[in-house]
C-alpha cells in the first residue's frame, strides 16, 4: 500500500499547472506526474432513498469524459483523466467505505463528492484522514462544517465545499410564506440526522430567523428516519393549529408523513419541505396529494447559466438530459469504447442509433453492468469495450 505524504495534497497545484482551473488547495507534486494519469474518485447515492439527487451522474460524467477523452495537455506532456465513481447507497456508512477504498486502494489523487450530508460528510472525513484532497457540494454548508465538528477558527486541511447555507433556504421560505395571509405557526419536521440536527438548530437552523420574521415553530422533537409512524408529530402539529409544514426530509419520510396527515385529519395550507421534494419523480408518485407542495428551487433550465467546463448552457444541459432520459438506453449505448456514439432524439420523432452506434451494436460489443461499488472509467479501465 502507498504511503500518503503531504505531497499527495499537491494535487491541485498540478492540475493547475497543466490547464485545470481549480482551487489553490494543495501545494507540490503528485503520483500521477510519473504515470501521467489523474485518477478522479466520485461518490454519490445512486440508490437507496436519495437516489434522485444522482439521477443524472452518469450523463453529466459523460460529458465531462467526452471532454477529458484526450487527455489534458500540460507542462511535461499529455495527462489522461480516469474517473471512478462508487455508489453510497445513501448510507453514511457505506458512503464512508467506498470513500476509503477509493483512497486507500484505488489510489485515487482527489476524491469529489455529491448530495447531502449523509454522502459529502463521511467521504470528506475519509479525505482529511488520509490528507487526499476532496472537493464536495450539494449541501447547506451549515450540516456540512458543523456536521464534521468543523471549528471556524481552523476549518479543514484537505476538504473543501462549496454550497449555499441555510439562511438562504430560510429566506425563499419566509419570501413564499410572508404574502401569503396564513397564520403563522409554522410545524418543523427534522430528522435526527445531520441535516435535522442543522435545520432544527436553535442558533443555527430556522428557530431563531423564523422567531425574527414573527413565526411560531412547533418543533416536537427529532424523529428516527425511515419512521414509520408520524401520529405523535401530526398530533403536537394539530393542537398547536399549525397551518404551515416545514422541514428537511427523505422523499420516504414525507410520503408516510403525508399519508397519516391525511388519515388523521391534519390538512396545513402550506407545505413546503427541503429535499424530499426536490424531484419531480418524487412529486409524481404521490399523486393528487402532491399538487400544491413547495420547495426551494435552486437550479433549473431557465437559469442563465453555462458551464465553465464544457460552455453548455442550463437549458441545453437540461434538455439533452431529457432526451437521453426518454430514450431510456442511450447512455449505455454511448459508452461503447469511448467514441461519439448516442442515439438522435428530436422532438416529436422515435429516436434513432446514429452510425457509429449501429456499427458498435453489429460488432457486439457490450458494456458490462457496473458493480455494486465501482464504476471505472478511463485509460486502461475494464469498461473499454
Amino acid at each position: 500500500m502507498t504511503h500518503f505524504t503531504t505531497n499527495r495534497r499537491a494535487v491541485i497545484r498540478g492540475l493547475a499547472a497543466i490547464g485545470l482551473a481549480a482551487p489553490a488547495i494543495l501545494r507540490g507534486k503528485s503520483a500521477f506526474a510519473q504515470d501521467r494519469t489523474i485518477k478522479v474518485g466520485h461518490v454519490s447515492p445512486r440508490t437507496g432513498p436519495l437516489a434522485g439527487f444522482a439521477e443524472a451522474d452518469e450523463y453529466v460524467l459523460e460529458g465531462i469524459r467526452a471532454k477529458f477523452a484526450e487527455g489534458i495537455a500540460g507542462q511535461g506532456g499529455t495527462y489522461n483523466i480516469e474517473i471512478i465513481t462508487a455508489d453510497s447507497q445513501s448510507n453514511p456508512n457505506r458512503a464512508a467505505e467506498v470513500a476509503s477504498d477509493l483512497i486507500l486502494r484505488e489510489e485515487v489523487d482527489i476524491i469529489t463528492a455529491a448530495s447531502t450530508p449523509d454522502t459529502t460528510n463521511p467521504v470528506a472525513d475519509q479525505a482529511e484522514l488520509n490528507e487526499v484532497p476532496c472537493i464536495t457540494t450539494d449541501c447547506p454548508w451549515q450540516p456540512y462544517f458543523f456536521g464534521r465538528s468543523g471549528d471556524p477558527a481552523n476549518g479543514f486541511e484537505s476538504t473543501y465545499h462549496f454550497f449555499w447555507g441555510l439562511e438562504d433556504v430560510i429566506a425563499a421560505f419566509l419570501a413564499m410564506w410572508d404574502g401569503t395571509g396564513v397564520e403563522k405557526t409554522v410545524a418543523g419536521l427534522f430528522p435526527n440526522d445531520a441535516d435535522g440536527n442543522a435545520w432544527g438548530d436553535p442558533e443555527l437552523g430556522l428557530p431563531k430567523p423564523l422567531a425574527a420574521a414573527g413565526y411560531t415553530l412547533v418543533d416536537p422533537g427529532r424523529y428516527q428516519p425511515l419512521t414509520d409512524d408520524f401520529t405523535a408529530q401530526i398530533n403536537a402539529f394539530k393542537e398547536a393549529n399549525c397551518q404551515i409544514v416545514t422541514g428537511n426530509m427523505i422523499p420516504p419520510d414525507f410520503a408516510t408523513f403525508w399519508a397519516q396527515a391525511a388519515q388523521q385529519g391534519f390538512n396545513p395550507k402550506i407545505v413546503t419541505i427541503g429535499k424530499a421534494l426536490l424531484f419531480p419523480s418524487v412529486v409524481d408518485s404521490l399523486g393528487e396529494r402532491g399538487n400544491g407542495l413547495s420547495s426551494e428551487v435552486w437550479w433549473s433550465p431557465y437559469h442563465p447559466f453555462s458551464s465553465s467546463l464544457t460552455g453548455i448552457s442550463a437549458k441545453d444541459l437540461a434538455s439533452g438530459y431529457s432526451d437521453v432520459d426518454r430514450c431510456g438506453d442511450s447512455l449505455d449505448i454511448a459508452r461503447y469504447n469511448r467514441r461519439p456514439c448516442r442515439l438522435v432524439c428530436r422532438p416529436g420523432q422515435e429516436c434513432h442509433q446514429d452510425a457509429a452506434c449501429r456499427r458498435s451494436m453489429a460488432e457486439g460489443r457490450q458494456w458490462a453492468e457496473p458493480g455494486d461499488r465501482r464504476q471505472r472509467d478511463g485509460p486502461g479501465s475494464a469498461g473499454n469495450g
